[in-house]
């Protein structure tokens, strides 16, 4: 597997996480962890956004395949 499929696999994992605790506890760990819309948890959530985009890519490649 690709180094950048691995890595957009992790950030995407890390953001169903995420996810998952703020629908389930109410509790949003990467701005717990580096603060409410702080430059570096806008930087996650954008890398976590643009990994799902490229995971698309990855899905739709395999399905034609």
């Amino acid at each position: 597997m690709k180094a950048l499929n691995v890595l957009a696999l992790i950030l995407v994992i890390v953001g169903g996480l995420n996810w998952g605790l703020v629908g389930i506890l109410d509790f949003d760990l990467v701005a717990a962890l580096f603060g409410a819309m702080s430059v570096i948890s806008r930087v996650v959530y954008s890398l976590v956004g643009l990994a799902a985009l490229y995971s698309i890519g990855i899905l739709a490649k395999e399905l034609k395949a």
